[in-house]
Order: structure tokens, then sequence, then C-alpha cells
């Protein structure tokens, strides 16, 4: 039997092979140590492949720069989902895939719109019974809040991971590739069945719940407070831990019954702040503001009154933070129960934001939006 190279050598081989196809070489680097599993053996019956959508949205992961050697200077979303799955030859030994282009854009540039778009059309695969699992390229700066959409409204225990990439598929360093080949592993994997939206990268499985983007020009850019789910390793899953959170089919909410969303704003809490930005947040039409406050959700003496009036005319108040660890405690350095606010517990504002949007897609109070972000 031919000996392997190191896992090292055959990252680079996946990454060189990757680039040099998309660049239209003559002579693609060989990809011999990502050529999968081995065949059965005579008597043996090979295993059913898991039958695998790509959709894909754009992003860095199909971005290209002007040469090789632009790893943070390129243009995203601009290989279409077929030259995605070319370029990496190992994800036909992986699963049965084929690929649709939902949008080709950069995740900054997502809207509602196109959330609501997305979650109806994954909701839409995973009902089929030739589809055992959705892969869905993004762009980094808005995944994880995707993903969270996604893990909030989709009610289907079929594996949904999201993949992106930090650098474009043309750099010598590009890292779509093997993130691209992880994300189609732990989809076609049993293991990530009903563990809700994942994020595959870095060779980290993440909770789309819990990941958040913490660096913006590495590849090792995304992290959980609570670490990840798991790893892949060579072309196999590692579970550790498993979500707790509702999620999937156990989520009250469905793409299926929701057509839009509401606006729900966040102002940035620091010194010497203005009421202005919330007054201003209201009047557009904002149904909850998400207040990323200091420390513990802390709101300033001279901005209570501000909020309290915002709530008075039914805007809803949660209180998050802006630090990138920890939970925000009810009744602690506001009284929330008297001025009927809410807190967002361990989501940061970004993710608040989605959780309070679709909340608000049905009535609910002050106390029922509460229960809300103590379970999702």
């Amino acid at each position: 039997m031919r000996r392997l190279p190191p896992a090292a050598s055959r990252r680079t081989l996946m990454r060189a092979g990757a680039v040099a196809l998309l660049l239209g070489a003559a002579s693609p680097v060989p990809t011999l140590a990502l050529q999968g599993p081995e065949p059965a053996k005579p008597g043996e019956t090979a295993a059913a492949k898991a039958r695998i959508v790509i959709v894909a949205t754009g992003g860095t992961i199909a971005g290209a720069g002007a040469d090789a050697s632009n790893s943070a200077t390129y243009q995203a979303a601009k290989v279409p989902v077929d030259k995605l799955i070319a370029a990496v030859p190992a994800l036909s030994k992986v699963a049965e895939v084929r690929g649709e282009q939902a949008f080709q854009i950069a995740s900054e540039s997502f809207t509602n719109v196109q959330l609501v778009q997305l979650a109806k059309q994954v909701s839409k695969l995973l009902k089929q019974d030739d589809v055992d699992g959705v892969v869905i390229t993004h762009g980094t700066d808005t995944v994880e809040e995707t993903a969270y959409f996604l893990d909030l409204v989709v009610r289907s225990d079929k594996p949904i991971v999201m993949a992106a990439a930090m650098r474009p598929s043309t750099a010598l360093s590009a890292d779509g590739a093997l993130n691209l080949l992880d994300a189609v592993t732990v989809a076609a994997s049993k293991e990530a069945r009903a563990k809700g939206v994942l994020l595959t990268m870095n060779d980290e499985i993440q909770a789309g719940r819990d990941a958040t983007k913490r660096v913006n020009i590495k590849p090792s850019a995304f992290f959980s407070q609570w670490g990840p789910l798991g790893m892949v390793v060579e072309g196999k899953t590692y579970f550790f831990r498993a979500p707790v959170k509702r999620h999937g089919t156990a989520s009250e909410f469905d793409i299926d019954a929701i057509e839009g969303l509401p606006e729900v704003a966040i102002v940035y809490g620091s010194g010497n702040m203005s009421p202005a930005a919330y007054t201003s947040a209201a009047q557009g039409g904002a149904k909850a503001i998400i207040h990323a406050g200091t420390g513990n959700g802390s709101v300033a003496g001279y901005l209570v009154d501000t909020l309290k009036g915002i709530r008075g005319q039914g805007v809803h108040i949660v209180r998050s933070s802006r630090v990138g660890d920890g939970f925000v405690l009810r009744n602690a350095e506001q009284p929330d129960d008297t001025y009927d606010w809410v807190v967002a517990h361990d989501l940061n504002p970004q993710k608040a934001k989605i959780l309070a949007a679709v909340a608000l897609t049905k009535p609910v109070d002050a106390k029922e939006l509460q229960r809300i972000f103590w379970e999702y």
C-alpha cells in the first residue's frame, strides 16, 4: 500500500491543487493523498454515500485575487459553485455532491430578505428524501448571523454545515478548499445529525449559535467561549460535546411560516454616548434595540430615562455586551424587572439581534422575550 504523506503535506497539496485548478493551470498539482477512503474489499459492500447539496452564496471562499500572492486583497464572490466543487476532487470520495447557487454576494451585503430566502431554500432541500444534508458556502463577515438564523428557523435534524474562508480561492495559502471538504465530511456524518447548524473552519467544528469572528486576517478567525464541538482530522469527524440550547426540530420557530423579519437595531455602547442614537433607531421603525453595553451590558445613568421612554413606546430594550465573553446578568447593573427590559444572556449583540428579530415575528411581551433568550 502507498504510504501517505504527513497531514501538513496533504494540506499543502490540497490547497495547491485547488489553486491550480481555479487559475486554469495546465497541470494541477496531484491530490493523491486526498482521494478518500479505500474501495471495498472483495466480498464487502461499499456503504452508500450521503447525498449533500452545496448551496453557494458567495463570500471570500468564492473570492479571487489579482495573483496568488494576494491573501487579504481580493474581490469576494467571484467563483461559481460548480468551480468550487471542481476544485476539490476529493469531495466525490466523501459524498454524492451537487451544487446550487443561491446568491453571489459578499456576506456584509446580506439583508433580512436574503436570510429568509436562503432559509426557505435550505428547508425545502432538507425535506427531500434524496438530500441527507446541506453545506452552505458563505462569507465570514456575517456567517455567524446566518448560521444562528438557520439554527432557529429550519426545522430539520439533517446536518446543516456552514463553510467559509479567510483567504480567496486563488491565494497560495487558500483555506477554503479544505474547509469545504471538512464541511461536506461533517454533513455526511451520522454524528452531525440533530446538533444544529455547524461551522467548519481551521479543522474545528463550531456550533453556529456560539461561533463568532474575532480575527479579520487569519484563518483561525472563529472562536466560541464555550469551545468547539469537535474537530475534523484526516477526513474523520470527532465530536466532544453537543449543543444544549433549542434548535432545529426542537425550535418553536419555522421558516415556512416566516415571510419577513422586523427591524432590530444595535446601538454600540461607549463612554460619553448620545441618546440620539437610540431615539433615531426607535423613530426609524425598530421593534427592538440591542444595547451593546460595556461590561455587564451596563447603561449609563444619563441614558436610562431615554431607554425607559423608548420601552414605553412599545420598543423592546435588550441589554447585551460588547465584551467578547461572559454573559449579561439580569437585574444586575440595572433593574430589568422594573424597567421591563430583557437581557441577551450569552449572546453577543449581532446574535441577539437575530434572535430578537425571529422572536418578534410573533406578538411577545418582555417576559416572553426573556424566556426565549434563556432557551435559545
